[in-house]
This record gives structure tokens, C-alpha cells and sequence, in this order.
């Protein structure tokens, strides 16, 4: 009785041991965490911004550990390294990058015990951590193991030591130069000129930098470099309070509002302090609604687009109660590098009947064929309005259709699906913004199809939803035009 008894608290005593020294093996990323990581494998440039305490550190830090030890997880599908790698981690002064960084990755700093409790696990540090001059229980670098599979043995083996150092943006920039190394995690914001010099180290191994913060500062250089600077080397992924589930639903709110008012969307949804250059100086709570389970056969239905001329794709189901005069925002996406069938794939089995409006641009012809941009479209059987969207009086006013969505938001007369705000359509809602008193036109391509449809909001019709398409002998003229929408 007493063996099996202490084999009982062995086994006991090896799980509490796993799980205290082998946190990287519990890691399990939210939705936004994993959107993070994939960009990995085509971005050279990340962004996570989020808000407080939602897990834009811990994502930063797991993603260091497995990039260092080589361990990645079956479902990991950001960037690889088959070899050791060298890397830094910095963040806003020693002390804070000793309290957060090396505590998330090697354990509570001045507690021996807990040391290789973080994400790095204790077997994994291939030598005892060298120390930091001037700050107590900090580390100025660190080496790990690094790992390749062995498909043979079916195990992990050591093939190299990977090295991680510590740096402070209070160091200053000239901390920062002629090291060459294979990537840079940056947490919390740093001054585009440090952010310019890790960008470098890392340019020519190929590496990588990515970036987990809060946008308090605002609109700051390095925030309109992944917001308004179009790259194909960057990416940014906005984690809001929603997409964090350690975060019980019901204490969300009452976690909002403890916030000053001026800080609420940067700390809780990641949206940088615009201040008065915010387009839509809304609350979600505004215009957040559960979706729509039945729609009434009166309301009626418009697609409206964004074509993506030099920029993504962008489409807008909308349902008008024309009896109490409010639009719901029912569907949305946003697709880029995609051809007009891939377009019209996406949208069709959603609302095949659907009439769709469409900006003036369409009006502009391929300089292959001479064709407009918006025949392309009707030729794959999308249901094209027959001219641009466009005002009663013929204008085409963008400033009349955002003064008629604000108008509409704040009173009451405007609605979105809640997974629509949860998503992208809430995510360049919460983005829209001026500069210099000018519209930012990065990231507004679903805010665009939104106004287009607003705009042409009397081109909608009363046909169901679905991939199915009415006989023409079952179409009607759409109420309050003197024509037929799609013409012969």
C-alpha cells in the first residue's frame, strides 16, 4: 500500500512539475494569436496591437521561446527556423524588460525556484543566464537549446544553441547598432528611430521583427507606418478585449468602464488615440447588435462594393427597415489579390439576388478588353445596378455619406451584426480616421463599400437571400425607381 501510494505522489508531483516547468506545453493562442503568427511566414514587418492585458505579451513571448528552442507545436503555421537563431527582446527601460520579458520567458526574476518557469523551460537554457550590469535580478542574455525532430527516434533532439539578449529603449539608439541578427520581439512602442535600427540588424539574415503594444501614443510614426504606409513586408492584427477569453464576458464592461474615457479604445480594443481625427467617434455598445435571425420579406437588400483597384476587395450586405427607417449592416468582407470570379464566389451563395451598387471607378475600362470594370463583374452573374452609385441629385458626395452613417449611428438608426464588429468591418470602424483633415485612405475599403451603399440605399430589393436566383418572369422593378434595375 505505502509503493503505490508514493508512486501516486510521484505521478502527482510530475504532473505539478510539468505543468509549473513546462508552461509552453498549456500554451493555447486565441483566434487574433494565431492571425499573428501565420503572418509570420509572409511579413517581415508584425504588428499585434491590442489592449491591456489581453495577451499581446504572452503572444510575443511564446512566440520567442519556439523560435529559440525549435520546439514549434503541431499547429503552428507562422515561421520556421531549422537551425539556432539569435535574437533580441526590448522593451521600455531594464527594469520593465526584467518584470515582463525575461519573467514571461525564464521565470520571476530574483527567485531561484521559479526559474525555467516561463515559456523557456528549464532543461531547455543551455547555461546559466549571464547577469545585467546596474539592474538587480536582470539578464543581459541568455542561451537555449535549440531543437530539430528526429523522425527516426520520434523525439526532439539538440542540434545548437540559440542566443536571446535584453535591451531597453532607454539605452538609446547606438545600443541598437551593428549587431546581425535573425529577429527582433519589441514590446511595447519604441521611437521609429530604434524601431529602424532593429529593422536593420535583422535585414540581413532574412529575420524578421514583430511587435506586441498598447497605441497610447496616438497616431505616433511607427503606428501610421503599419497603418497608413502600404508594404508588402507589413502586417498589423488588432486584438480587442472580445478576443480575449481568460476575460469573462460579464466583467467586460465594468473592465471598459474603469478606464478615462480618452484611454478606453486604446486600452480595451487596441485603437491607437486618435483624438478628434477619429471619422466615427462612436461606441461599439452604439450600433452592436445580435444578428438578424429573421428578416422580414418587406426589408430590403443591397450588396455594395469597393472594387480594389490598388487596394483589397471589399463587400457590404445591407438590410434597410424602410418602416423604421434603420439599416442593418448583415455581411461583410474583405479580400485581397483576388480576381472578380473569386469576388462573385464569395458573395453569391450569400445573396445571389441580391442587386449590387457599386462606385465610379467601375466606370473605368480594362485596358485590354475596353470593357468597364463593372461588366467583369455582371458577367459572373453578380446582379450589377446599371450605373455607379450615386445620390438622388446625381453627386457622388463622400463627406454626404459618412455625415449620414454618423447621423445614423447616433440615433439609433444604424446597426452591425455582432460578429461583423468583433471583425473586420470593427476593425476599420475603429480605425477611420483623418490627417491633416483628410480621409486616411488605408484600411477603409469595407468603410468605403458601407458609404457606397448608404449612398445607393434606394437600389435595394425585396428578394430573399441565398444562392438561388428568381426566374426573370418572377422579377420586379425595385420599389421607388421608374426602371428596371438590371436592364434587359
Amino acid at each position: 500500500m505505502a509503493d503505490n501510494l508514493d508512486d501516486i505522489l510521484a505521478s502527482l508531483q510530475d504532473a505539478v512539475d510539468r505543468r509549473r516547468f513546462g508552461k509552453a506545453d498549456f500554451f493555447e493562442p486565441y483566434d487574433k494569436q494565431r492571425e499573428f503568427f501565420a503572418a509570420g511566414v509572409w511579413f517581415r514587418e508584425r504588428l499585434l496591437m491590442a489592449g491591456n492585458q489581453l495577451g499581446k505579451t504572452e503572444a510575443g513571448a511564446y512566440e520567442t521561446s519556439v523560435h529559440l528552442t525549435g520546439r514549434y507545436p503541431f499547429w503552428w503555421q507562422g515561421r520556421r527556423w531549422d537551425r539556432a537563431v539569435s535574437g533580441w527582446a526590448a522593451g521600455e527601460s531594464s527594469v520593465v524588460v526584467r518584470d515582463v520579458q525575461q519573467n514571461k520567458l525564464c521565470g520571476s526574476p530574483g527567485v531561484d525556484d521559479d526559474f525555467g518557469t516561463g515559456y523557456i523551460a528549464k532543461k531547455d537554457f543551455a547555461d546559466k543566464p549571464a547577469a545585467s550590469r546596474g539592474v538587480a535580478d536582470a539578464f543581459d542574455n541568455i542561451q537555449v537549446w535549440h531543437h530539430k525532430w528526429d523522425e527516426a527516434k520520434k523525439e526532439y533532439v539538440r542540434d545548437g544553441i540559440s542566443t536571446l539578449h535584453f535591451k531597453s529603449y532607454e539605452q538609446g539608439r547606438t545600443k541598437f547598432q551593428g549587431a546581425t541578427i535573425d529577429f527582433g520581439w519589441l514590446d511595447e512602442e519604441p521611437a521609429i528611430s530604434i524601431y529602424s535600427e532593429v529593422l536593420t540588424r535583422v535585414t540581413a539574415t532574412l529575420g524578421m521583427i514583430f511587435m506586441t503594444f498598447t497605441p497610447l501614443k496616438g497616431m505616433s510614426n511607427v503606428v501610421m507606418r503599419f497603418l497608413n504606409e502600404k508594404s508588402e513586408d507589413r502586417s498589423v492584427v488588432t486584438m480587442v478585449i472580445e478576443d480575449a477569453k481568460h476575460i469573462p464576458a460579464s466583467e467586460r464592461q465594468r473592465i471598459i468602464a474603469g478606464y478615462p474615457d480618452f484611454e478606453r479604445d486604446a486600452r480595451a480594443r487596441g485603437i491607437p488615440m486618435l483624438g478628434s481625427g477619429r471619422i466615427f467617434p462612436v461606441a461599439d455598445d452604439t450600433i452592436i447588435e445580435d444578428p438578424v435571425s429573421y428578416i422580414p420579406r418587406h426589408w430590403t437588400k443591397l450588396w455594395s462594393i469597393d472594387f480594389g483597384i490598388g487596394h483589397p476587395f471589399a463587400a457590404v450586405l445591407s438590410l434597410w427597415d424602410k418602416d423604421n427607417d434603420v439599416i442593418h449592416i448583415h455581411h461583410a468582407f474583405r479580400m485581397k489579390d483576388a480576381l472578380p470570379i473569386q469576388h462573385a464566389a464569395a458573395m453569391k451563395p450569400i445573396g445571389a439576388a441580391v442587386p449590387v451598387a457599386w462606385p465610379h471607378d467601375g466606370d473605368d475600362r480594362e485596358k485590354t478588353t475596353g470593357k468597364t470594370v463593372a461588366i467583369a463583374y455582371r458577367r459572373e452573374g453578380l446582379k450589377m445596378c446599371p450605373q455607379r452609385a450615386q445620390w438622388e441629385d446625381g453627386g457622388i458626395s463622400t463627406e454626404a455619406g459618412i455625415m449620414e452613417m454618423h447621423d445614423r449611428m447616433i440615433t439609433g438608426r444604424f446597426k452591425v451584426a455582432r460578429q461583423l464588429m468583433n471583425g473586420v468591418w470593427g476593425e476599420e470602424f475603429r480605425m477611420y480616421h483623418r490627417a491633416d483633415g483628410k480621409i486616411v485612405k488605408v484600411m477603409d475599403d469595407i468603410m468605403s463599400a458601407t458609404r457606397i451603399g448608404i449612398m445607393a440605399k434606394r437600389y435595394g430589393r425585396t428578394v430573399n437571400l441565398g444562392s438561388k436566383v428568381p426566374d426573370r418572369g418572377q422579377q420586379q422593378i425595385a420599389e421607388g425607381v421608374d426602371f428596371d434595375l438590371f436592364g434587359g
